[in-house]
């Protein structure tokens, strides 16, 4: 029998353990460019450069990941590592996509704090903000460019825009309303949900879909088939780490402490807001900044800018909002700030990201036997053209603050307005790499705020 469709996908695996675990600690530690970027990178190195995977199953897993809420980047890397080597894959994968950024975001944070007033780190901030702006409008370009294919996806992506702008309808109520139309198009105008098939005109190309370990006939082994039993059983399991997680910090600080607090609204953060880093971040801004007042808008920006100049998730910034949270809150006393940081970094940290590994540990058995199922990829098709419309509402958010910073009634940042163009400019004209556009717009910030220039 050699059929591959008799293969497990990881029945004599040659990418062993050990190889795997340096994979994913290196990508861990260059994984720069925001969720764009980092998907683009783990597609060069797995798909074209390893072949650990396939095409078509490399973009079935993203586009799950695209619909979770959460970081699909970090799902995604959390998805392949399930493929490779099960549970104990999937987790090494996911944390050792996280860890790095945490403790690199958590430094800068304090940092920040505690030497935040230095002219140098200023001028940085000052200058790295209005690329940010930039860097987020051309994520949602290069999205849309890969999505947005048809009339109708064009539209979606637009009336997206409209209803988080100018109505402030929630994201949620946007994805479910997204897939209903993706379900409606696949059943009246099926063309329209169309997308164009990647060119494979090289042998190369075409082999990589046969030769790939996880390739599109393989199947996965017994142990990783999806059951209802076991279905049942991991959602009671991760419900169960969750409520005794949150139950034990009620429990020593109380419900109204900053530090339940924290653990609840980064439960809701992560189980509520669809399309990753960049759709999550209004919500978290309106929570963590109008709601609680854990930080102010201009700090949540400097998050932001801070979260794209570091590897790992963007959504990591997330540790960024906790540790400022934990420091103005005095955790542990006057005296220990920092320790106070790391405290509520962790705790936003846990509960951000415990949502995401049991939506691939439960969900991808299903996902996986639902690969040639019109009914569950149409909604993702449609559901992907409405985060557009997200994303390009947040770079308008933080365009407005960063050159308006009192508001339409104050005047212009002229000159976080030439960063910000040159930044476009750089990103959209010259195909430059995020990192670079990034340094080039620190080093004028500092110029700009020393009066150098």
């Amino acid at each position: 029998m050699s059929t591959t469709q008799k293969t497990p996908a990881n029945a004599n695996n040659s990418v062993s353990l050990s190889i795997a675990f340096r994979y994913w600690l290196k990508l861990g530690f260059i994984s720069f460019g925001g969720p764009a970027g980092q998907v683009a990178m783990m597609h060069q190195e797995l798909v074209e450069k390893r072949r650990w995977i396939s095409e078509q199953r490399f973009l079935h897993a993203l586009n799950y990941t695209m619909l979770l809420p959460g970081p699909e980047a970090q799902q995604l890397a959390t998805y392949i590592g399930w493929l490779l080597h099960g549970t104990k894959g999937a987790l090494i994968a996911g944390l050792l996509f996280i860890l790095p950024s945490f403790f690199m975001l958590s430094l800068l944070a304090w940092l920040y704090l505690a030497h935040g007033d230095v002219p140098l780190i200023q001028g940085v901030l000052y200058g790295v903000k209005p690329a940010v702006t930039a860097i987020v409008l051309f994520a949602a370009w290069r999205i849309g460019k890969k999505t947005l294919h048809t009339t109708a996806l064009k539209l979606l992506a637009l009336a997206a825009l409209v209803a988080i702008a100018l109505f402030k309808l929630p994201f949620p109520y946007i994805v479910i309303l997204a897939a209903a139309i993706g379900l409606l198009l696949m059943r009246y105008l099926p063309a329209q949900l169309a997308v164009p098939a990647a060119s494979h005109t090289k042998t190369a190309g075409s082999a990589q879909q046969t030769d790939a370990i996880i390739s599109d006939s393989a199947v996965l082994p017994k142990q990783q088939l999806f059951s209802w039993k076991k279905f049942g059983f991991g959602i009671a399991l991760g419900f169960a780490i969750w409520a005794v997680s949150l139950g034990l910090l009620t429990l020593l600080y109380g419900w109204h402490s900053p530090q339940a607090q924290l653990a609840w609204f980064f439960t809701k953060a992560a189980l509520l807001t669809f399309g990753g880093a960049y759709a999550v971040l209004p919500y978290v801004y309106q929570g963590a900044v109008e709601h609680y007042g854990w930080l102010t808008a201009l700090q949540m920006i400097d998050a932001l800018a801070l979260g794209e100049s570091t590897p790992g998730p963007l959504i990591m910034i997330v540790a960024f909002v906790g540790f400022i949270a934990g420091w103005g809150a005095q955790l542990v006393g006057p005296n220990m700030l920092p320790l106070a940081g790391m405290l509520a970094a962790a705790i936003v940290t846990f509960f951000t990201f415990l949502p995401s590994f049991l939506f691939i540990l439960v969900g991808a058995p299903l996902v996986e036997s639902s690969r040639k199922q019109a009914f569950f990829t149409a909604p993702l098709t449609a559901i992907t053209a409405a985060v557009v419309g997200v994303i390009v509402n947040l770079a308008l958010f933080f365009g407005y603050h960063v050159i308006w910073p009192q508001g339409f009634a104050g005047s212009i940042d002229l000159s976080a307005l030439l960063i910000g163009l040159l930044a476009g400019l750089a990103l959209f004209r010259f195909n430059q790499g995020i990192m670079r556009v990034l340094f080039v717009a620190a080093l004028l910030g500092v110029l700009l705020n020393s009066g150098l220039i």
